[in-house]
């Protein structure tokens, strides 16, 4: 079996990315042949990257960013050159130059479409993309969603649903230095610590989170972090509010400062108020070191797949700030619930979100496939 997973960037930023790259990397460690096939982002050199005997990363240049589509025109001459010597190719949407490639490569084998997420925000991509993508959703062999639910209620599928699948996103146990997580609880002594992590952007629906901190009691400490666009306007929001004392706003975390803020915190939230947020990786990454979850409701997502109301955390209704802060303030006044949360965020992490686990449920597809 050789398996190529094309699309995105390196450097691994995002969630779509990591997913190709954990894949490559758990397939080829078991012995499976599998590339990766991307575009370079941040002006990262063109390069092939080694992971090991059975797995490389082959990062092409990129000539223009364009909605946030990388235009890297050599992924379209590479993959006509080296398709036809893999039997399948495992796709991850969206990514119309990826599909481009994809589109012009004469690849007449196995086709796995990924199905990440709908393209919502740029419509005017969308528009000029939809033929292409609508090419994509027909000759894909199978279309796997990330949840059961997400791919259930995609406007776009809902004329293939025989041909759904889906595979969890899984990732590693988050590696935690246990001197630097005592260092920050001895930082906030004292306090009820609601850690959050991610972009400041609109749809993480942060300013409700900072809300609801005006909700709750003193002994209650909000940690953001991340960065991005709304920065300046969160941190006059906690001002106006007020919040100074409360609300933190850390900044980017390094990737070996985040696991400490996830193992030092009581409860992690995740505010999202748009369906953007398809799945939401940082609630694994909390479940991976047994942290309860506090999540929102959005109508077609996989968030409240991921995270099950009462098992590993609890739900509550998006844009409501009110909701957001009886939630908090439930799991620590409610006898015995943080500690049942806790436990049923590590069993959940441990049944559905290993990246053993996606790796196994990638490779029982790719077989059936094969065997078609």
């Amino acid at each position: 079996m050789k398996v190529l997973q094309l699309g995105k960037f390196y450097p691994i930023r995002g969630g779509v990315e990591k997913v190709m790259y954990d894949l490559t990397l758990g397939l080829s460690e078991q012995g499976i042949s599998c590339d990766m096939l991307c575009a370079a982002t941040e002006n990262h050199p063109a390069e092939t990257i080694a992971l090991n005997a059975c797995g490389r990363i082959l990062v092409m240049p990129t000539q223009l960013k364009l909605a946030a589509t990388m235009i890297a025109p050599l992924m379209i001459t590479t993959l006509r050159k080296i398709a036809n010597t893999y039997d399948i190719i495992h796709i991850h949407h969206p990514d119309p130059m990826a599909c481009l490639a994809l589109w012009l490569s004469g690849y007449k084998g196995k086709v796995v479409l990924h199905w990440h997420a709908d393209i919502l925000k740029q419509r005017m991509l969308l528009k000029l993309y939809k033929p292409l993508q609508n090419w994509l959703i027909k000759r894909a062999d199978i279309i796997v969603g990330t949840s059961p639910v997400y791919v259930a209620e995609s406007t776009f599928l809902q004329h293939v649903q025989h041909k759904l699948d889906y595979i969890p996103i899984g990732v590693e146990p988050a590696q935690v230095d246990r001197d630097q997580v005592r260092a920050i609880r001895a930082r906030y002594a004292g306090k009820r610590l609601v850690f959050s992590l991610g972009r400041l952007v609109e749809y993480k629906g942060y300013e409700y989170l900072i809300r609801a901190a005006a909700n709750l009691p003193d002994n209650y400490q909000i940690l953001i972090g991340g960065k991005g666009p709304l920065h300046d306007t969160l941190k006059h929001l906690i001002a106006d509010l007020g919040l100074k004392e409360r609300v933190c706003l850390l900044g980017f975390l390094s990737d070996k400062e985040v696991p400490n803020y996830f193992a030092a915190a009581d409860v992690f939230c995740l505010s999202s108020i748009w369906k953007t947020e398809a799945f939401a990786i940082v609630q694994i990454e909390a479940m991976s070191v047994g942290v309860p979850v506090v999540s929102t409701y959005i109508p077609g997502s996989g968030v409240s797949w991921v995270n099950k109301e009462d098992v590993s955390g609890l739900i509550v209704e998006a844009q409501n700030e009110e909701m957001l802060a009886n939630a908090l303030r439930r799991i620590f006044d409610e006898e015995g619930l943080r500690q049942r949360l806790s436990t049923g965020s590590t069993q959940r992490y441990q049944n559905y979100f290993t990246r053993e686990a996606m790796v196994a449920k990638s490779r029982s597809i790719y077989t059936a496939l094969l065997r078609q």
